[in-house]
């Protein structure tokens, strides 16, 4: 039986257990994930007692994705990228640290056919996703990046190569390719939010939401009300589980299979995810 889990500061709300426990019934893996629940000043006594319990690994989500990296023995090329690490791998005694986040987003990518070579992209949000985000645009030949922030200065010097413009700069821009919501406005229960009007939206064709509950955010509903494809972030968060399954468990998982895990979430074991 192998010992998975999640780190995070608050976690009672996250779907991960219901997702990893379908991937284990899909792939027949013997399994179990749990949820740790640790506070800042544990980090390092936690690596250390997950190594000394014999876990396979963890996932990392907020706030720990950029702390956890000092207390690591190693990462992997993308997370030092994009410089945040959501999954570790226990060997030999060490703990490794890659960003599966990276990958999710781009198995999401291909499963919608969105093609980025080229094209013009604005990011709302200047938090970790945004970096993942970022590092997979820029590795697979994204045209421009745009970032939009309630904070241009810290976006300007986080994002040093890229422009910066405030939320409301947006209604300025030119026609736009693709849109991507990389901030938290808009998730449950604050459902009636959106981080841009309606009208900024309609400059772009393509409207990314990270974002998985609620299926449809108010963002991808403007979207879809002005003809716009839209794609929520569930793909990219089944995506980032079973790369994570594929290091923890020295494995390579199919494309069918990611897509029968996607169905299952979304149609048979919805209920118990709750999506």
């Amino acid at each position: 039986m192998g010992l998975f889990g999640l780190i995070g500061e608050k976690l009672k709300h996250s779907f991960s257990p219901a997702i990893h426990s379908i991937i284990f019934r899909e792939l027949n893996i013997e399994g179990y994930y749990n949820l740790f629940e640790v506070k800042k000043g544990d980090l390092k006594d936690a690596i250390y007692g997950l190594k000394a319990l014999g876990i396979r690994g963890v996932n990392v989500t907020i706030p720990y994705k950029i702390d956890i990296i000092k207390y690591l023995d190693n990462i992997s090329d993308e997370a030092e990228r994009i410089g945040a690490v959501n999954t570790i791998c226990f060997r030999d005694n060490k703990a490794i640290g890659y960003n599966t986040d990276y990958f999710g987003f781009g198995i999401m990518l291909d499963e919608f056919n969105i093609d980025i070579r080229g094209k013009n992209s604005v990011i709302l949000g200047t938090g970790g996703a945004s970096k993942s985000v970022m590092q997979y645009l820029l590795d697979k030949g994204i045209g421009d990046i745009t970032f939009a922030s309630r904070d241009i200065s810290k976006a300007k010097e986080k994002f040093k190569n890229h422009r910066a413009i405030s939320y409301n700069d947006i209604k300025s821009l030119n026609k736009k390719d693709i849109i991507i919501n990389c901030t938290p406005c808009g998730m449950y229960p604050n459902v009636e939010n959106c981080p841009v009007s309606k009208k900024d939206i309609s400059k772009f064709h393509t409207a990314i939401d990270l974002i998985y509950n609620p299926r449809e955010t108010l963002f991808l509903k403007y979207a879809k009300e002005e003809g716009i494809k839209t794609v929520n972030g569930l793909y990219m968060l089944v995506g980032q589980a079973v790369k994570a399954q594929e290091l923890w468990n020295d494995i390579k998982i199919s494309s069918g299979a990611i897509d029968r895990i996607y169905d299952r979430i979304r149609e048979g074991d919805r209920k118990k995810v709750k999506i």
